[in-house]
């Protein structure tokens, strides 16, 4: 079963190596197989929700919540990106679930602890900012709890994967920013699909690149011992793509999605290097 596991979070790279290699040819035999591999996900325990954006709903999660997301304007399509079915995210797109909808992601206090896990492409923005990638985090109204970003342009980093914790839901104490985060060390590439992940135990956040965690003194792992920000009633919406910020949305992530899954437990190392194929 382990080994089966390994192929589940890997598919559009599959796809995108088996297109290139060799043409058209089993094209179809393939894509049935790696729709069946994908079910394999499941078998992890602790799953909230999976989205397969390549499967026949693909705005509709899979597990033990079928949380159906919602593409907030027409800059969100279902496309494919060097070979991979996808949600295609152009700048100022993105995607969500009302709060009320999604209670399983409303990860606060005592119930803290969670793993997410993204197939993604990323692709250039119009300006340098950072990039939303999934998780409930409103700047706006100081609704902050978790959010899985690239590219926070913090502590002398760019580029990278990061963790985003708030246990105040406004700014770090004493900082003019939230400053709580998992900061990786490796530079995410343009146009190459990857694995990203962050997780949280209660004591620390990690972040994640294709299935290790991106070690960086200091920053990754990231001590954090707190309870997530309760957002309450009004507190923020579970968005894929973007987060509220200064009144409006913003942070966009330009560029691919192929798979998305969500579990309310922080995996472990070799956990999460299961579901990525190098």
């Amino acid at each position: 079963m382990k080994n089966l596991l390994i192929i589940s979070m890997s598919i559009a790279m599959i796809g995108c190596a088996r297109s290139k290699g060799n043409g058209s040819k089993g094209t179809a035999a393939n894509a049935d197989q790696e729709r069946q591999d994908v079910k394999t996900v499941h078998d992890l325990p602790d799953l909230v929700s999976f989205w397969d954006f390549g499967s026949e709903t693909p705005l509709v999660g899979t597990g033990r919540e079928e949380y159906v997301l919602k593409k907030a304007n027409e800059l969100v399509s279902i496309d494919e990106m060097d070979g991979v079915k996808c949600i295609d995210l152009k700048e100022g797109g993105y995607l969500y679930i009302p709060r009320k909808d999604c209670p399983a992601l409303d990860f606060h206090g005592e119930n803290s602890n969670f793993t997410i896990i993204a197939r993604i492409n990323r692709g250039k923005k119009s300006y340098e900012q950072c990039e939303a990638i999934a998780g409930m985090w409103n700047e706006t109204q100081k609704k902050r709890q978790y959010y899985l970003f690239l590219n926070l342009l913090q502590k002398e980093s760019g580029d990278q994967v990061c963790g985003h914790v708030s246990y105040v839901g406004g700014p770090t104490p004493g900082e003019k920013w939230a400053t709580d985060a998992s900061i990786g060390k490796t530079r995410i590439a343009y146009g190459e699909w990857v694995t990203v992940a962050f997780s949280f135990d209660g004591a620390y956040a990690k972040s994640y690149l294709n299935g290790k965690l991106d070690r960086r003194e200091g920053l990754n792992p990231y001590p954090f011992e707190h309870g997530l920000f309760d957002g309450g009633e009004q507190g923020s919406d579970f968005t894929v793509g973007a987060v509220d910020r200064l009144g409006e949305m913003g942070n966009y992530f330009v560029g691919g999605i192929a798979q998305l899954a969500i579990f309310d437990r922080a995996l472990s190392e070799s956990e999460i290097g299961t579901l990525h194929l190098k």
